[in-house]
């Protein structure tokens, strides 16, 4: 394509802090927070951050979100900004027939899928195949709290059933997630709305909730509407080219 690549080769020892950087980058990965390191090609030192450090500076707070590694120059010369975040992925409420298909699509755009049911004619691996969604046959307000919520997750419910979706967007509109949408029509999202302002959701976390839910594509079947969901979720990870 007629570019270039530059490579970076650190020595990580233990004198320059090399395995104190190893152990919070392990860290962070287990936790799914992130890091982003700032590395002076010229003597080496390095600055790091994580997401939750107060006063991040704007480029910094923005590659947690975008996962954007870059080399820059500043006043002290060349300096490679790593970006080392979790991989975006996706947690569908509802083993229906759009989940079906959304989990094909986001297995092939490399993103982690797991559906949750409790319904377990729904939540059926032969419904799903081999390859592709995790599969947790259980209540959402149970098995969300053990995969935990975070800055990383994009939660969708799916399941057209309110006792089900509603337990889980009360989870994931007060966690800090990178997307949250619903299924449904405006009528239906009405109902909603009174639904969990009754159960104590406030109209600021109400207000993260995307419905209805994918992008306005005019989809009408279970495949279009997952392509329209797929396409927003990677929106909400990757932002508009500038």
């Amino acid at each position: 394509c007629g570019g270039q690549v530059r490579v970076l080769v650190e020595r990580l020892s233990k004198e320059d802090g090399g395995a104190e950087l190893l152990d919070r980058a392990v860290s962070a990965r287990d936790d799914r927070r992130g890091l982003v390191i700032k590395t002076n090609i010229a003597d080496s030192t390095r600055t790091i951050y994580e997401r939750g450090d107060a006063g991040l500076p704007d480029d910094i707070a923005n590659r947690f979100k975008t996962a954007k590694s870059q080399l820059i120059e500043d006043p002290s010369g060349d300096v490679f900004v790593h970006a080392m975040v979790p991989p975006a992925r996706i947690i569908a409420i509802g083993a229906t027939h759009i989940a079906q298909v959304l989990a094909q699509i986001a297995a092939l755009a490399g993103y982690e899928v797991i559906v949750i049911d409790p319904r377990t004619a729904f939540a059926d691996p032969a419904r799903f195949g081999a390859e592709g969604a995790k599969l947790i046959a259980e209540w959402p307000q149970d098995a969300l709290p053990k995969l935990g919520l975070d800055p990383y997750t994009a939660v969708l419910t799916l399941a057209h059933v309110a006792h089900i979706d509603d337990e889980a967007l009360k989870l994931a509109v007060r966690a800090d997630c990178l997307y949250v949408s619903a299924l449904g029509s405006s009528r239906n999202h009405a109902k909603r709305r009174e639904r969990l302002l009754a159960a104590g959701i406030t109209e600021e976390e109400l207000a993260r909730i995307k419905s209805p839910i994918g992008l306005d594509i005019g989809a009408q079947t279970p495949a279009e509407i997952a392509v329209s969901i797929m396409a927003e979720v990677i929106l909400a990870v990757r932002g508009t080219k500038k």
